[in-house]
């Protein structure tokens, strides 16, 4: 015969499990697991960068960049132009180099710069060119000066260049 204890055990476990149940699975509300891309967009063409900036040759460095972020990602496979289902179109608006962090001893004396680089996103089907997704974002990286200038500046690019592509595929995977 159930005692009084084992009694309340069992009605606290029928009313507080659900309860819990319900209140910690707020956060979770709305979330899905895969992707949010729209039905058919399997793979992804990716031309080499426009580059509108001042910056020569940066280009290529985020292209490259872009191209392993998607793999590593692996949402999408990339693919030549004629066989993709979606393409991804980025212009490269805007290098911007500031300081951030001048030498104690020397107030004129830059220690520490941000590079950052501000492109703009089209993503759209490669068949019947509706634009799906378009963004603008702005990748970046710090660096302490140890040499000269240029030297850091062109070290630090790749670091940037991949900053940049993170946006860039959350920009076209996480399409809403």
């Amino acid at each position: 015969m159930p005692t009084r204890n084992s009694r309340a055990v069992v009605f606290l476990a029928c009313i507080l499990l659900p309860l819990l149940a319900v209140a910690f699975s707020g956060g979770c509300v709305g979330y899905t697991l895969g992707t949010s891309l729209p039905k058919g967009i399997t793979s992804i063409y990716i031309p080499t960068f426009v580059n509108k900036c001042e910056k020569p040759q940066v280009e290529i460095e985020a292209t490259r960049a872009a191209i392993e972020e998607f793999q590593k990602d692996g949402t999408l496979e990339i693919t030549s132009e004629e066989y993709a289902k979606s393409v991804v179109e980025v212009t490269l608006l805007k290098y911007k180099l500031e300081t951030i962090r001048f030498n104690q001893d020397q107030n004129k004396t830059a220690m520490e710069y941000r590079q950052s680089i501000t492109a703009s996103i089209v993503f759209r089907r490669q068949r019947t060119d509706e634009t799906l997704s378009k963004r603008t974002v702005t990748g970046e990286s710090t660096f302490i000066v140890s040499g000269d200038l240029p030297t850091q500046e062109r070290l630090a690019l790749p670091a940037t260049c991949k900053n940049l592509a993170h946006y860039i595929v959350s920009g076209v995977v996480e399409y809403w």
